[in-house]
């Protein structure tokens, strides 16, 4: 019975398992099914893209969004201002909804640009292949093609004012002797308007910013305090808003703008090189140029700074801004400080107190007792141009210094008695080891003589006085008597 249960029981789960592996599969048939769709749609979709074709490519300006901010802010720049007496736009007022689509709207103009100018090097390749090396900036460049065109000779065409004269040279020069071809009048037409559309996005997103920047002083207050209102409403333009501005790190904000030069390989020692739209800063221009680096990367780490209270609505005084524009010029004051001069070292207060230095007979007996020897002072020392032997010969070994070098090639070491030793041998020589009046055991009284041989003699003859022998009983003196009473 129990037996039979299980069987089915598993026979039911087996039949679960076909069923869901069924389920799976048909649902896996039908995301194939519309990812082989998708995929063809796309296909057709790039097919149908005619990259010879400027409005294939450009469709910003065509767009309804495009014209109705655009129409807004000639309407608002012709108005003028009439809110610059508040202190902030709340976030549901029509104008700061106005900013926020003007800050997008300059990020796809940009985008835009960058596509037209991708059009006009393909179709301009052709006729100067090296001017896309020498010119980066798009908005340079397609003012360059259009002023070229197809001519040959471009000492015919007058550059100034559209490049610097160092670059206008070397296109000259690369000019002369390039491998391009001239353009086909359709070819040249189409680059031509793709120039033209560059040119008119780009005064577009002047117009724009324009806008944002006259409306800074109380969108972004602080941030205005600090790198002022055009710097801050190219800013915010680049990166895409207040908020993604704030949400920027300091070292992105210094890039902000940044264009790549080209030096033509000319010195690179004034050329500022990863500096953006902080350049065009009041602070940056009275930098000396030893500190505008500096300066640079303070500016974008308090722009940051700023920028994250303007986008919660911290200070809508904008007194942090000039709180900080003020600590900026402290700094780099500061920075402009010749070091202090070095003073003279005073020499120290001389102590009134006794040192506690230890002193007396005992220290110099020690200090003399282990003193360096003159022996140790000549190893110690070397003669100029004159090896010093050694114990092992050949420079090895123990050195001697300058013992023995004294000229008959010997260790000489002058044995100088030391006052101490001095003063012990003088203290030996009055001490006397013997017994008070007793003579040597080794004195003899005989005396060998020339005359007489033999002789018996006094060995204390000498020690007597001047013939008087000194005895007990005196050969002069007599008895006293004393007389009983």
């Amino acid at each position: 019975m129990y037996k039979a249960t299980l069987n089915d029981s598993f026979l039911a789960d087996l039949d679960e398992l076909s069923d869901n592996e069924d389920d799976i599969l048909d649902v896996d048939n039908d995301n194939a099914e519309h990812m082989e769709e998708d995929i063809d749609g796309d296909l057709a979709d790039i097919e149908a893209l005619n990259y010879d074709d400027l409005d294939s490519v450009s469709k910003l300006q065509s767009t309804q969004r495009y014209a109705d901010i655009m129409q807004k802010v000639e309407n608002a720049l012709e108005i003028g201002s009439e809110n610059t007496s508040r202190g902030f736009v709340l976030e549901d007022d029509p104008e700061y909804q106005l900013i926020v689509d003007c800050n997008a709207l300059s990020v796809d103009i940009e985008n835009e640009i960058m596509i037209i100018h991708n059009f006009i090097r393909d179709k301009y390749r052709l006729k100067f292949p090296e001017l896309e090396s020498l010119v980066h900036h798009p908005i340079d460049y397609a003012r360059v093609v259009k002023k070229i065109g197809n001519e040959i000779d471009l000492t015919l065409v007058d550059l100034e004012g559209l490049l610097p004269s160092a670059i206008i040279m070397v296109v000259s020069v690369t000019a002369s002797t390039t491998s391009g071809k001239p353009l086909p009048e359709d070819v040249l037409q189409k680059t031509i308007d793709a120039c033209d559309r560059a040119l008119a996005l780009d005064s577009a997103k002047k117009k724009v910013l324009d806008f944002v920047e006259s409306r800074m002083g109380y969108i972004a207050p602080n941030l205005s305090a600090i790198v002022g209102s055009a710097v801050a409403a190219k800013l915010m333009g680049t990166a895409g808003g207040l908020t993604a501005l704030a949400k920027m790190p300091a070292c992105n904000v210094q890039l902000l703008g940044a264009k790549r030069k080209n030096l033509a390989g000319f010195s690179t020692a004034t050329s500022q090189f990863r500096v953006g739209y902080l350049e065009q800063t009041e602070i940056f221009q009275s930098t000396p140029p030893a500190l505008r680096m500096r300066a640079c990367r303070l500016l974008a780490a308090k722009s940051t700074l700023v920028a994250r209270v303007d986008s919660t609505r911290g200070d809508p005084t904008g007194k942090t801004g000039r709180t900080f524009r003020d600590d900026i010029h402290k700094k780099i004051e500061k920075w402009q400080e010749p070091p202090p001069a070095k003073q003279p070292k005073p020499l120290p207060v001389p102590d009134s107190e006794p040192k506690k230095k230890r002193g007396g007979r005992r220290l110099r007996k020690m200090k003399e007792r282990y003193a360096i020897t003159d022996m140790r002072k000549l190893a110690n020392r070397m003669q100029f141009g004159i090896p010093e032997e050694s114990s092992l010969g050949d420079g090895l070994g123990e050195g001697y210094g300058m013992l023995g070098q004294a000229g008959n090639g010997k260790l000489r070491v002058s044995v100088g008695q030391s006052r101490l030793a001095a003063k012990v041998a003088k203290k030996f020589k009055q001490t006397s080891f013997g017994s008070g009046g007793a003579t040597s055991g080794l004195t003899s009284s005989l005396a060998f003589t020339p005359v007489q041989g033999i002789e018996l003699s006094n060995p204390q003859a000498n020690q007597l006085g001047s013939g008087i022998q000194s005895t007990y009983f005196s050969e002069t003196g007599t008895f006293s008597k004393i007389k009983r009473t």
